[in-house]
């Protein structure tokens, strides 16, 4: 430990050499300190919580991930470009306890940095709401400084696709066509299916079952939020959507009825629902009349929602900030790596083009659905198809899958809907991130770093 932790200094050092900490400490503070003073929010709980949390967060995640991988390509290709490496490998360290010790320096330097840009944004947070009105106080306390668990109805996906296999077969056994496009088919009944779950037509009437399982004591006597988003089908001249919401079923539990509610599609609403709506086995029963002439949809993944308090805003922030600092491990492992077998350049370009590749996950997960590296084509209704699929295809679900093993996590989106970052999610962050993936990374790593020849003349390369 005593060799790590010398290898270590050395890399808090180097970050002062390079004056890496001092100008993110001061980027830092000013973007999260001095600009969030001087740019006005709306008076609001929301226009507070977009600049406030949503903002800061966000540049704090962007400055540190950019400077970490800066840091941990810089700090070992130059020191093998400039042959200092040698001074330290002749000693009696190994050469993992030199990768490892790097690693640790710039953890911990993110570690620090992390925790004062942090401090400081709970405290603006804390001074900036007092100045809000009192009404939009208790929305920020109850909305967002808070955090709250979540529950949903049970995914009907296991439904679904067997109503989908049904239905193809029947289409299949009655088409004559042998040359129909079987994937593009049961991709188009796949939605059809999917839809009959999320419509609600002009004058229906949806109901969701949402379970609380082992969480039924917990919730008893607690005040519930529900969160709800909707799409519809055609504009309104009004721009919203008149809709009743109840939540229980008569005669048999309590029950809540709202009144008739304008509501904004594309858009999350939350509104209170009284306590102890559920029945004896804990299912809340949730139901929507639409009261318009046009369908509204309710999407599976985020359409219907049950909110309840958890716990209190401090712990859940710190545990967010967490999930951050598992981030820029894993930044700080893929930079070293890069470093070991790369010029520092090339490693920063490399290490770079991964996380672009990373942040454009939608364009992977796009492909991968639609099988195809091919773009939809309206004229034909049919996506096309290319000889490299058979090759690419697998590649990007094999990166999508890898990507999706730190993208699984949203500290920024929770704390900013005051979502609940338990300590199960962040332990699961650490073991994905960091172990798995920084651990996979980090061997790598050190096994090309122990394979390199450190005593090549740098300037005859």
């Amino acid at each position: 430990m005593q060799r790590l932790f010398a290898i270590t200094g050395l890399t808090w050092k180097a970050a002062f050499r390079f004056r890496l900490f001092l100008v993110i400490s001061v980027l830092l503070l000013g973007t999260v300190v001095v600009l969030p003073i001087l740019i006005k929010d709306d008076g609001t709980a929301r226009g507070f919580t977009q600049i406030l949390l949503t903002y800061t967060l966000s540049v704090i995640t962007a400055l540190l991930g950019f400077s970490t991988l800066w840091l941990s390509c810089g700090t070992l290709a130059r020191d093998i470009e400039e042959c200092q490496i040698q001074v330290v490998a002749v000693k009696p360290v190994a050469r993992w306890q030199i990768w490892l010790g790097k690693w640790l320096g710039i953890v911990s330097l993110n570690a620090v940095l992390l925790a004062l840009s942090g401090a400081c944004v709970y405290a603006l947070l804390q001074w900036r709401a007092t100045r809000l009105p009192a009404a939009e106080q208790a929305v920020l306390r109850n909305e967002v400084l808070v955090a709250r668990g979540s529950l949903r109805p049970e995914s009907p996906k296991a439904d679904i696709e067997a109503e989908t296999d049904r239905v193809m077969g029947e289409r299949l056994k009655q088409s004559s066509d042998s040359g129909v496009d079987k994937r593009e088919l049961r991709r188009l009944i796949h939605e059809q299916v999917k839809a009959q779950y999320q419509l609600v037509p002009p004058g229906g009437y949806r109901t969701w079952p949402v379970s609380l399982g082992v969480l039924k004591p917990l919730l008893r006597h607690r005040p519930m939020q529900l969160r709800i988003k909707f799409n519809a089908a055609d504009k309104n001249p009004s721009g919203t959507f008149v809709g009743y919401w109840q939540v229980g079923v008569p005669k048999k539990t309590r029950l809540w009825q709202s009144q008739p509610m304008s509501l904004a599609p594309d858009t999350f609403h939350e509104f209170d629902i009284d306590p102890d709506l559920f029945d004896e086995d804990g299912l809340l029963t949730i139901s929507f009349a639409n009261r318009n002439q046009t369908t509204l949809l309710f999407p599976l993944e985020d359409g219907i929602e049950v909110l309840y308090r958890e716990g209190g805003f401090g712990l859940n922030f710190a545990r967010g900030l967490g999930i951050v600092f598992c981030w820029m491990a894993l930044l700080a492992a893929l930079g070293l790596t890069s470093a070991s077998f790369l010029s520092f350049p090339v490693a920063a370009f490399f290490s770079l083009g991964l996380l672009t590749m990373a942040l454009s996950s939608g364009t992977v997960a796009n492909v991968v659905s639609e099988g195809t590296i091919m773009s939809y084509n309206p004229e034909t209704g049919i996506s096309g198809s290319s000889a490299v699929d058979v090759v690419v295809v697998p590649m990007f679900r094999v990166a999508l899958t890898i990507i999706n093993l730190a993208k699984d996590f949203s500290p920024v989106d929770a704390l900013s809907s005051g979502r609940s970052i338990t300590w199960s999610q962040l332990a699961r962050a650490f073991a994905q991130i960091v172990l798995l993936l920084g651990g996979i990374i980090g061997l790598a790593g050190i096994v090309i770093f122990n394979r390199r020849e450190l005593a090549v003349a740098q300037g005859t390369q």
